[in-house]
């Protein structure tokens, strides 16, 4: 499909809205962590044939976050020989603008979180835009499991999606369950799932002011969805065993963002920033040859939940 409508105007909102959401979310968790606060790197992307760049914000050693990054980037290049074979892309230049952002917490009763919310175009030789999508999504990955906190979290994001339509929820949970799951750990799901969804294509203006409407709700739901449980959890007290099952647990979610998640391999594979794209991985794990907790136990609960979707909304 050919557009001819110019889509600088259409960029150049949703460019806004991704500063003006990184800006809350970083001032919302330095509120909630009390003593960190965000350093942020600005960088660029000159090298031949690429071109943007983006804000990094990274918080780090604070009372409740141990680590986290809240992204930008706003990122255009020629279409490689290597992105048509890895990312199936037919075109001549693209251009990504978005948001990523993963939260990890110091105390092992709150769990980490992962959002991002991007778009994509896809242009010809001509610089005509042959494919437009959005894509994106939030999900939490706990590490002990408390059952109010995943339906909290669920519902917060059914709530923003169904003015869209009522079948949406639904259907991006099963696709985040599908999605976050390390398949080769027999298809142990990374956490307790959120919602998942991409390629979501623009077919005409009206659906790109309908998605872009959706994405900023799902945006905004995020502090909504997330903030509560951080503070409802971040003065549990807690010791070596539970550090020691975080550890565990964090090294699963290695795994998945190395072997399995796109954007980290479109990053990489789009000669990225690598310290932006590696901002995610927490800055402890462990890997302890097959252990399994012991039965009963509350670790036993979250790998039990972990093992299989569950529906965490009425």
């Amino acid at each position: 499909m050919l557009y001819k409508t110019d889509t600088r105007a259409f960029r150049g909102k949703w460019i806004d809205f991704i500063y003006d959401l990184q800006d809350r979310i970083c001032k919302a968790l330095e509120e909630e962590d009390g003593k960190a606060r965000f350093i942020e790197d600005e960088w660029t992307r000159g090298e031949e044939g690429k071109g943007g760049g983006g804000r990094t914000r990274v918080i780090a050693d604070g009372n409740v976050f141990e680590k986290g990054g809240v992204n930008t980037s706003v990122v255009y290049g020629k279409v490689t020989d290597t992105m048509r074979k890895q990312l199936q892309l037919e075109g001549d230049k693209w251009f990504a603008c978005g948001l990523s952002l993963v939260i990890h917490p110091r105390n092992p009763y709150i769990p980490t979180t992962h959002a991002n919310w991007r778009y994509f175009e896809l242009y010809d030789v001509d610089g005509n835009v042959i494919d437009r999508w959005f894509g994106g999504g939030a999900d939490l990955t706990p590490y002990y499991l408390f059952e109010e906190d995943a339906k909290h979290f669920h519902h917060t994001f059914k709530e923003a999606m169904e003015p869209f339509g009522n079948d949406l929820y639904p259907k991006y949970k099963q696709w985040c369950d599908t999605y976050f799951c390390n398949t080769h750990r027999d298809n142990e799901m990374r956490g307790i799932g959120g919602v998942f969804y991409d390629h979501l294509r623009v077919k005409d203006e009206e659906e790109a002011e309908n998605l872009l409407g959706f994405q900023q709700a799902n945006g905004n739901s995020f502090l909504q969805a997330y903030l509560p449980i951080v503070h409802k959890r971040k003065n549990i007290p807690y010791g070596d065993r539970e550090i020691a099952w975080q550890e565990i647990r964090r090294g699963r979610y290695v795994e998945f963002n190395l072997i399995h998640d796109r954007g980290t391999l479109f990053g990489l594979k789009t000669n990225g920033r690598t310290e932006s794209i590696l901002m995610s991985l927490p800055p402890r794990a462990r890997w302890a040859y097959n252990y399994q907790p012991e039965a009963g136990s509350e670790e036993a609960k979250l790998l039990q939940a972990c093992l299989h979707p569950r529906e965490w909304i009425d």
